[in-house]
């Protein structure tokens, strides 16, 4: 049985680079690492804020002391109430990550049952995320079904 637990805020520099291992999964190259300094204290902050709306589950890496084999984050999001949702209540994932040597061992789909308890604990209903084509196959086995949702971005 995989252990799941949520992050802690001594857990942070290992996150940001499980974080960086799904980032690099999804570009062609490497990216830039600089990021990870400035995005360290708030994420220490999120981590040490167990009542948030920042959910952080991690499963120990088996073979290697003080590191994490895999990764999964998400927030709970407000939103105008509507009909299907009236509270407004929406779950975001957006980062799930295994350590390359540590996959296929049920790691993102252990850290991915405990994140939609939590979401649930919270009075989600509704969750979405972004997969992956690799992904994909997870996520719709949990449940997720696409949606023609267009969107579009503004980098400000």
């Amino acid at each position: 049985m995989t252990v799941v637990r949520r992050a802690l805020p001594e857990d942070a520099a290992e996150v940001l680079r499980l974080r960086q291992v799904m980032i690099d999964s999804l570009a062609e190259a490497a990216g830039p690492t600089g990021w990870q300094t400035v995005s360290l204290p708030g994420l220490r902050a999120r981590l040490a804020d167990p009542d948030g709306d920042f959910g952080a589950f991690v499963v120990d890496h088996p073979e290697r002391a003080g590191a994490l084999a895999a990764l999964v984050v998400g927030t709970v999001e407000y939103r105008i109430g509507r009909a299907g949702n009236p509270l407004g209540t929406l779950g975001y994932v957006f980062s799930v990550a295994t350590d390359p040597d540590a996959r296929r061992r049920g790691y993102a789909r252990a850290g991915m049952d405990a994140l939609l308890a939590w979401f649930r604990e919270r009075g989600v209903r509704q969750v979405h995320l972004t997969a992956s084509a690799e992904a994909e196959p997870l996520y719709v086995s949990l449940g997720f079904r696409p949606k023609p949702d267009p969107l579009l971005e503004l980098l400000l």
